[in-house]
């Protein structure tokens, strides 16, 4: 039987109702925790942050959150509307006019596909902008630090030095296992920021405490340029401190990581977490269907001594997508798995439980 085009628009309406229902109420819970914890964050004495900067902080945060929380609102709408139209008994009545599971579950598949795509493509780049901006409020008035890393198309930029003197480090690229730096320039300022002089060297090696250069050239304005072959340049930067200050992947959009990670790769930084997010971020409309079929799966057959058993179910297995998805993505960035392979994993593991568990309820 083909499925008429107004059940479809009623089916889909109700889906889009009861996932609009869920985003609001978990938007407003999100609000309200991470304004909490925002002011928790921000009680210290030695903290800038105003009430007006943690409100500012904690509705920046919302696009990536809700982007966070997206497959679990898609999986509770999905249990409310079935769930509803279950107890209703309209879905009883259209599957004995011999509409077939499939077919009524087609509008909310649909939903959740365009859903998957509109998070990808718009509300992504936005949530990119308005985390990048959360991050870096975090850095000024909480943290109390900001990056120290920027890498693009010109090389790699470091920023080091402390209440007496600036300098910032560029290079063309970099070998991150021994963390040295090639075809290297450090610009020196005073701490008023006045340029006082450059370094060009050919290579740049982090020890303990000190970049050790190879083939260096120091000149400075109205001075004559010096050549060593071998010279030291104190920093405070270590390896670690160097790797943690990249900006995470949740700071770039989805159009934006692709070329990202070319330059990663070209500058000799590892771009698996990045890599990973991307393809994460692609499998999102896979991931939405595999929610609306697992909603599916506990909500179509109710009992009356089951009912809550049969939420619950539902509700748990959507806890334990989350937890598979961290192991599987954890793997991902540890190494063990290909980012391709540990990104889409989960989604294409919980589609296919899905499929299984409606062709259990559909054919017995």
């Amino acid at each position: 039987m083909r499925l008429s085009s107004t059940l479809s628009l009623y089916m889909g309406r109700q889906y889009l109702q009861s996932v609009a229902l869920v985003f609001l109420l978990v938007i407003i819970t999100i609000l309200i925790a991470d304004t909490i914890e925002l002011l928790r964050r921000a009680s210290g004495p030695d903290k800038a942050a105003t009430l007006e900067i943690v409100l500012q902080m904690a509705s920046l945060h919302i696009p990536f959150m809700a982007q966070k929380a997206l497959p679990f609102i898609v999986l509770v709408g999905g249990i409310l509307t079935f769930a509803k139209l279950t107890r209703s008994r309209e879905l009883v009545v259209a599957r004995g006019a011999g509409v077939s599971v499939w077919q009524f579950l087609l509008p909310a598949l649909v939903i959740a596909v365009l859903l998957g795509g509109l998070f990808m493509t718009v509300v992504n780049p936005l949530a990119s902008a308005t985390t990048a901006r959360y991050e870096q409020l975090d850095a000024t008035y909480l943290r109390g630090n900001s990056s120290l890393l920027a890498v693009s198309q010109s090389g790699i930029w470091l920023r080091q030095g402390d209440s007496e003197s600036q300098s910032v480090v560029h290079a063309e690229r970099i070998d991150h296992e021994s963390m040295t730096l090639y075809d290297t320039i450090i610009f020196l300022y005073a701490k008023d920021d006045q340029f006082v002089g450059r370094i060009d060297a050919a290579e740049a090696r982090l020890e303990d405490g000190y970049w050790r250069l190879t083939d260096a050239l120091f000149s400075a304005p109205g001075e004559a340029a010096r050549h060593q072959e071998n010279a030291e340049v104190a920093t405070d930067l270590t390896a670690e401190r160097i790797q943690n200050s990249f900006s995470p992947p949740e700071t770039l959009s989805f159009w934006a990581l692709p070329s990202f990670i070319e330059v990663l790769e070209q500058s000799g930084f590892s771009s698996v977490k990045h890599r990973l997010y991307w393809h994460s971020l692609l499998a999102v409309p896979l991931l939405l269907c595999a929610m609306v079929l697992i909603a599916a799966t506990f909500s179509l057959r109710f009992t009356r001594r089951g009912t809550w058993v049969l939420v619950l179910g539902g509700l748990l297995t959507g806890f334990l997508l989350y937890f598979v998805s961290d192991l599987v993505l954890a793997l991902g960035l540890s190494g063990k798995l290909p980012p391709v392979l540990a990104a889409w994993t989960p989604a294409g593991i919980f589609t296919l439980l899905g499929v299984a568990g409606l062709f259990h309820l559909e054919d017995g």
